[in-house]
């Protein structure tokens, strides 16, 4: 491996939570500078790390308290549910109405570092849409960007409404379908180069709930996704939600022997594949979602590809903290890691 793709993915946050906001400052105004600065940084923060205990991040990065505007995005997009403005059609059917903004926007991914996003309403990842199998969907898509973009829905519904054509800056189109089948859907632009759309935060999460309602529980929404700090390819922070150890920050609160679902994607550009690992405890795991009485998978790790989807069902046996993170160490390491912690 070249030794500068070392210190630029692997190394990258031993600087330190100001020393990166420092260095992609200045990287991003000469981008090659970031790779010496990050390997000087790390024999300094090497010897100041020794000695750290278990409860300290070996790699020098801790995540700390305070509520960022970035860890705000991050624990918001948890729980909030865009249902959407509901009428009623003449035949009786529910219409739900969305409005998503394409903005070009800077995100913060880790405290005081910020990354040049393209958003949709200005959060990545996008709005949770929400809506009930057989529900009208329409979204007015404006594009307040300098970029051409598109809304492409995963699920069954008329090419017309596929988001294959490029709405251009300005312009304005309404994605207007029947919400099927039921299940964990997701949302993206599918505009060339897609691999930049994805990577710049064009994403989100989209529930289409069965006419027959899940069995109650404690609900959440994780996009895991990754950032390519210094614009080489590959990603130097991973996250859930946008946000570096957002949840080692402050672990979600569950309560112990009731359920909990989570509803699970995967936007990692760059890297082929993601994963979703929990320590002590198992869960069902429901592919896609869209049979909730199908026979589940019983495990503690799974994986996905991009644009892969599932929904996560626990009941945590007893309270305590209980770590989940991908089962690839690096990511792990860089940022895409957490708690749920069990009351």
């Amino acid at each position: 491996m070249d030794q500068n793709k070392s210190f630029s993915r692997r190394n990258f946050l031993k600087t330190g939570a100001a020393g990166a906001a420092v260095l992609i400052g200045s990287a991003l105004l000469n981008p090659g500078s970031l790779l010496g600065n990050i390997a000087s940084a790390e024999s300094h923060n090497a010897h100041n790390n020794k000695g750290k205990g278990a409860h300290g991040m070996q790699h020098g990065y801790e995540p700390g308290a305070e509520e960022t505007e970035g860890f705000l995005m991050a624990r918001q997009a948890l729980t909030n549910f865009d249902y959407g403005k509901v009428s009623t059609s003449a035949d009786g059917r529910t219409i739900r109405d969305y409005e998503m903004t394409a903005l070009e926007k800077e995100i913060e991914i880790m405290k005081g570092l910020k990354y040049p996003g393209w958003t949709y309403n200005g959060t990545v990842p996008g709005p949770t849409i929400r809506c009930t199998e057989g529900d009208i969907v329409r979204i007015t898509f404006i594009n307040a960007t300098s970029h051409p973009h598109s809304i492409h829905f995963h699920g069954i519904h008329p090419t017309n409404m596929d988001g294959l054509e490029p709405i251009p800056p300005g312009g304005t189109f309404i994605y207007e379908f029947e919400a099927k089948p039921a299940g964990m859907m997701v949302y993206h632009c599918h505009v060339q180069p897609f691999r930049k759309h994805i990577e710049k935060g064009m994403y989100g999460n989209f529930i289409i709930d069965p006419k027959t309602p899940r069995a109650p529980a404690q609900e959440f929404s994780m996009v895991m996704n990754g950032f390519d700090i210094d614009f080489d390819g590959e990603n130097e922070v991973y996250a859930v939600n946008s946000y570096a150890f957002a949840f080692m920050q402050e672990p979600i609160k569950v309560k112990a022997g009731k359920l909990v679902r989570i509803y699970l994607s995967n936007f990692l550009e760059f890297d082929l594949i993601n994963s979703f690992h929990l320590h002590a405890a198992f869960f069902n795991y429901y592919a896609t979602g869209a049979d909730p009485d199908a026979r589940p998978y019983y495990t503690d790790t799974i994986s996905q590809m991009q644009g892969e989807r599932g929904i996560v069902e626990i009941v945590f046996p007893a309270p305590g903290k209980y770590m989940f993170h991908a089962h690839v160490s690096e990511f792990t390491e860089l940022g895409w890691m957490g708690f749920f912690e069990a009351e």
